[in-house]
């Protein structure tokens, strides 16, 4: 049995998740990213006694498209998937059961799922820190709870009850296109990181708003701290989620 894991993460939060997640099963850990476009995804093999834990974070209570696409190329060959969707407090939607369909339609047998918290990617004061001490010690738990239902009868697994809307809801734009500003240099560390080539290598300065998935991989990478999105928009994105963001939500688990 060897332990997979597949993630989109473009800023880190959910590949912290994983992380926890994964180093309480005791295995080394394969890691494919599909926040990596250069990835040939349809040659990827799985074993049936893998355990893939795939992980993605919700863009509006969905999966981000780039990372469905990829992960249905993936050969599964009904390995035992642990699906996780992370959120920044607000509300993942949709998310876990669209995750769930697309595990399925590439040909895993979902064990069980997580809906886990990291700090949001644009709006940092929710979930400010998190995945913090309290999340790590939930995550583990959780770890361990789909460890024993995995080893009591890989035969016989069960599919969890994962909570969505089929149809899902309409998927929204990206919106919040990050610019260059003056302090760019045009290294083109954003361009060779974007998630979905949306940044021109030869201009790093140009980006396309219709490619754009507003995942902030770019933000995060920059090392000038010279890509930032419209402040305005933010201060506005950020008092209408202030409600929902305002009550701790804790991680939960699906099995």
């Amino acid at each position: 049995m060897s332990v997979v894991q597949i993630i989109f993460s473009p800023t880190g939060g959910t590949q912290k998740v994983a992380d926890i997640i994964t180093s309480e099963w005791g295995k080394p850990v394969e890691k494919i990213d599909l926040s990596d476009p250069r990835t040939d995804f349809g040659s990827i093999r799985l074993k049936q006694d893998d355990i893939a834990l795939i992980a993605v974070p919700s863009f509006g209570g969905r999966v981000p498209a780039p990372a469905v696409q990829r992960l249905e190329e993936i050969q599964a060959c009904q390995a035992m998937g642990v699906i996780v969707c992370v959120y920044g407090n607000r509300a993942y939607e949709d998310t876990l059961i669209e995750l769930n369909d697309a595990a399925q339609k590439s040909g895993f047998r979902v064990v069980a799922g997580i809906a886990a918290i990291a700090e949001h990617s644009i709006m940092h004061q929710y979930a400010e820190g998190r995945p913090d001490e309290q999340d790590s010690h939930s995550l583990r738990d959780f770890a361990k709870k789909i460890l024993a239902k995995i080893q009591k009868d890989p035969a016989n697994l069960s599919s969890p009850d994962i909570p969505g809307n089929r149809p899902y809801k309409k998927a929204g734009g990206g919106g919040l296109v990050p610019k260059a500003d003056s302090k760019c240099i045009s290294c083109g560390r954003c361009a060779d990181n974007c998630p979905v080539g949306a940044i021109s290598k030869d201009n790093p300065k140009a980006t396309d708003s219709k490619k754009c998935i507003s995942c902030m991989r770019c933000v995060a990478e920059c090392p000038q701290s010279a890509r930032k999105v419209n402040a305005a928009m933010v201060a506005a994105a950020s008092l209408a989620i202030k409600k929902a963001c305002s009550v701790r939500k804790e991680n939960e688990l699906f099995l």
